[in-house]
């Protein structure tokens, strides 16, 4: 039978946490709001409109919300030329294409961003499909994009393993019944990766791939 490595992209392949809390930080500043960065990070890797919810609540006037998301996406595209890839993230791809994994992409980005990210990682050859923010209604933590993945894959959920950096990332596979390896290079700390479903945590791609042998992805 086949079987699908699932991989978020953002914080687990390619190192742009910070980017985006950085230009997330200053879309709030001009537009009037002052928001701590560790609130901002703690809530990388959700929809747009969720992100903004947790940070300024509940409360806040909805009406900002499109130009709130069209400022962060002008700011971060100054960086879609040069978005570093962590290490060794394409050669791990690459590795378990080898292996014979259907690797697949499950991610917030899409369109230019995507193919910012893509060019990064640098292993196209590799990459079975890719499940984006345009392909589902509800972003993680809801299941759907980890659903949709499977469906891209071919693969049932016992069949698949999910790599992710976030806490999101980890209730998302979760809820869709695939087992979850977590990555600590999004900066998210081992415990809360742990608490939301991670069996395995690594440093980063490179540590996965030197431990491959003895992780979920054996």
């Amino acid at each position: 039978m086949e079987r699908a490595a699932v991989f978020d992209v953002d914080g687990t392949l390619v190192d742009t946490n910070h980017l985006h809390v950085a230009t997330w930080w200053e879309a709030f500043r001009q537009a009037g709001h002052q928001v701590p960065m560790h609130a901002i990070h703690r809530s990388v890797g959700l929809p747009s409109e969720d992100l903004i919810t947790r940070v300024l609540g509940e409360e806040r006037d909805k009406d900002q919300d499109g130009e709130l998301s069209a400022a962060h996406k002008t700011l971060y595209a100054q960086y879609f030329d040069r978005l570093p890839a962590l290490e060794d993230a394409g050669r791990l791809l690459r590795r378990l294409h080898h292996d014979g994994w259907r690797v697949v992409l499950a991610t917030s980005a899409s369109g230019p961003e995507l193919s910012a990210l893509r060019r990064a990682l640098s292993a196209d050859e590799a990459i079975h499909a890719t499940a984006s923010a345009d392909d589902v209604e509800e972003g993680k933590p809801a299941p759907e994009p980890v659903e949709h993945a499977l469906e891209l894959a071919g693969v049932p959920a016992e069949r698949a393993v999910f790599v992710g950096d976030t806490v999101w990332d980890m209730r998302a596979a979760t809820r869709a019944g695939v087992r979850c390896v977590g990555v600590l290079c999004g900066g998210i700390p081992r415990a809360d990766l742990e608490e939301a479903g991670a069996e395995a945590v690594y440093d980063d791609p490179a540590h996965l791939l030197a431990d491959l042998e003895g992780s979920p992805l054996a």
